[in-house]
C-alpha cells in the first residue's frame, strides 16, 4: 500500500470514533465526572496554549484562535444556561446538555475537517509529490482552522468549568451532604 494512503486509513476511523463519542454525549443525562472534566479542561488549555505559541508568527492565525476562543466561550455560557441538572437513580448527579449547541459545535468541526481533507486530497493522490501545495508551505494552518479549533476549545473549557461550578453550588445547597458541625 502506498504510504500516502496509510495516514487517512488510520485517521478516518479515529475521527469517526471521536465524533461518535461527542454526538453520544449530547443526548440524555450525562453523569458529572469531576476528575474527567478537570482533566479535559487542563488538556484543552495546554493544547490551546501550545497552539497559540506556534501561531504567534502570524497575526491572522492568532486572531482566528482568539476569536474562536471568545465565540466558543459565549456558546459555552449559552449551552450552560440551556442545560438541565438532575439526580439520576443510577448515575447520580447528572446534567442534560442542550443538543442544539453541541450539534452546532460538532457540525462546524466536522465541516472544517471535511473541507481540509478535500483540499488535501489532490496532494495525497499524487505519489510523485509534483502537485504544488494549495496554500503554500503551511497547508495545515489557516485562520479559519484556528477559529474552528478555538471555538471547540473555548466551548468545552467554558462549558465544563461552568458545570463544575454549578455542581459545586448544588452540593453546597443539599443539607444531607453537609458535614456535621
Amino acid at each position: 500500500m502506498a504510504p500516502h494512503f496509510s495516514m487517512p486509513l488510520v485517521l478516518i476511523p479515529v475521527i469517526v470514533f471521536a465524533v461518535w463519542r461527542r454526538v453520544r454525549r449530547q443526548f440524555g443525562p450525562q453523569p458529572i465526572r469531576r476528575k474527567r472534566m478537570i482533566a479535559r479542561i487542563v488538556i484543552f488549555a495546554i493544547i490551546a496554549g501550545l497552539i497559540s505559541v506556534a501561531a504567534m508568527h502570524d497575526v491572522r492565525l492568532l486572531g482566528g484562535l482568539v476569536g474562536g476562543l471568545i465565540a466558543g466561550g459565549v456558546l459555552g455560557l449559552i449551552g450552560l444556561h440551556l442545560s438541565r441538572f438532575e439526580v439520576h437513580p443510577v448515575k447520580g448527579d447528572c446534567y442534560v446538555p442542550n443538543p442544539y449547541i453541541g450539534a452546532i459545535v460538532t457540525a462546524l468541526l466536522l465541516g472544517r475537517l471535511v473541507w481540509r481533507f478535500a483540499m488535501l486530497s489532490p496532494q495525497m493522490q499524487d505519489p510523485t509529490g509534483a502537485t504544488p501545495p494549495i496554500h503554500g508551505p503551511d497547508i495545515g494552518q489557516s485562520p479559519l482552522t484556528m477559529l474552528t479549533f478555538g471555538l471547540v476549545v473555548g466551548y468545552y473549557v467554558c462549558y465544563y468549568a461552568g458545570l463544575l461550578i454549578h455542581h459545586q453550588r448544588i452540593l453546597r445547597s443539599r443539607p444531607e451532604l453537609r458535614e456535621p458541625a
